[in-house]
């Protein structure tokens, strides 16, 4: 299932780093392999030995395990993506869950398909107006979830869960590849009628997800979910700002994030300095308020059988992560933007910052069937923080 994982972000001053050490770790199957991809019939082998992956050794790594230990935000329990692309949904409905819970009170476990329903629905109908020339693909950016929610509102979970396995896992396999073969076919033959394909791909939708509710039924009365949003859940998605932190824009200005994700290519990111950017997280927890927060787990410092991460010294010290280092990452792919969690909670210990997440992702680890803790630990590694109020404050 989904899990908290815990990650540790350095301060701006410089302390006394230890060098980190590394290894050559063989591949192996975890809870993505032998829990969701059997529970959905899709078992597959273990990966061939010559697959050894370079990983730091994080046996040297000490950290703050105990949740208790966090200043958190109040947030409902991990949850599982299961085999799907969605993790920008996922964390970032989480993220307005906790939303909710702080500005109308109210405990509610929101629909993440839903959302997810209609971002298709809007994909088809920009792989039209744009004459196919886009990104058609599972991930999206956490604000694609703010947009959503303001066109077309929430649903509560259970008004909407989604077709799911026995198990309760998603699978979209199946469904996105007849998606994209219809789509190729519409460009292959210029079938430009948005009216139509925009039918079918909802008939596509409805047939592996369900049909999405008109109406939200919240005591006793009647809601489109539009209003459910605005009028219940009291979300207002103005006033949310999404950041990220790259030299290639001028900082204090708006810009677009240059990624695959970003497949509409949305133009209204804040951009600033690494420090400030820090220093915003740091002070939207400290105040009460969780982030959507994109990044990397992909690199040589994500540790997800030890749960830990760290960028080593090998890799980068501490010392010489700064603006330049995070660009420099950027445009050589060492760094890049492929998981969305939820920053929950932070505490700190020997002058650093550790910060508790929630994380919808299956990795490589097995669990119990229960969400677990993984640990995260981190130097002002390149990600955005997303869809946080706190910028004027």
């Amino acid at each position: 299932m989904k899990k908290l994982l815990i990650l540790l972000c350095l301060p701006l001053s410089v302390y006394a780093q230890q060098p980190s050490r590394a290894e050559y770790r063989e591949p192996r199957n975890g809870y993505f392999q032998d829990v969701i991809m059997q529970d959905l019939n899709k078992a597959e082998k273990a990966p061939a030995k010559d697959q050894r992956a370079f990983k730091i050794d994080a046996s040297g790594v000490s950290a703050p395990k105990d949740p208790a230990l966090y200043t958190q935000v109040w947030h409902n329990s991990p949850v599982s993506q299961g085999n799907t692309g969605t993790c920008w949904c996922f964390s970032t409905t989480s993220f307005f869950e906790s939303e909710v819970k702080r500005i109308a009170g109210i405990d509610v476990k929101l629909s993440e398909m839903y959302t997810v329903y209609w971002q298709y629905v809007e994909r088809a109908k920009y792989f039209v107006q744009h004459r196919g020339d886009m990104t058609f693909g599972e991930g999206s950016e956490t604000n694609g979830t703010t947009w959503m929610i303001k066109q077309y509102g929430a649903v509560p979970f259970d008004t909407y869960v989604g077709r799911t396995s026995t198990a309760g896992f998603y699978d979209h396999e199946s469904m996105f590849n007849e998606m994209q073969a219809y789509l190729q076919g519409v460009k292959s033959s210029s079938s430009w009628n948005e009216t139509e394909v925009v039918a079918t791909i909802r008939s596509i939708l409805d047939f592996y997800m369900g049909t999405p509710p008109t109406a939200v039924q919240w005591e006793g009365k009647l809601y489109t979910p539009v209003e459910f949003s605005k009028n219940v859940l009291k979300i207002n998605p103005n006033d949310y700002v999404d950041f990220m932190s790259l030299m290639q824009k001028p900082f204090y200005t708006r810009a677009e994030y240059d990624v695959p994700d970003n497949w509409w290519n949305d133009a209204n990111y804040l951009n600033i300095p690494v420090s400030e950017f820090l220093n915003t997280l740091n002070t939207a927890l400290k105040n009460g308020y969780s982030v959507s927060i994109g990044g990397d787990v992909s690199e040589p410092g994500w540790d997800s059988w030890n749960n830990l991460g760290v960028v080593p010294t090998w890799d980068i010290a501490a010392a010489n992560i700064d603006d330049a280092a995070r660009q420099y990452r950027f445009n050589t792919g060492a760094t890049t933007d492929d998981h969305a969690m939820h920053l929950v909670g932070y505490t700190q210990k020997d002058g650093k910052y550790w910060y508790l997440f929630k994380d919808s992702g299956s990795i490589t680890q097995l669990w119990s069937g229960k969400p677990k803790l993984r640990l995260l630990l981190c130097k002002r590694r390149l990600c955005e923080i997303e869809n946080d109020d706190l910028y004027s404050k």
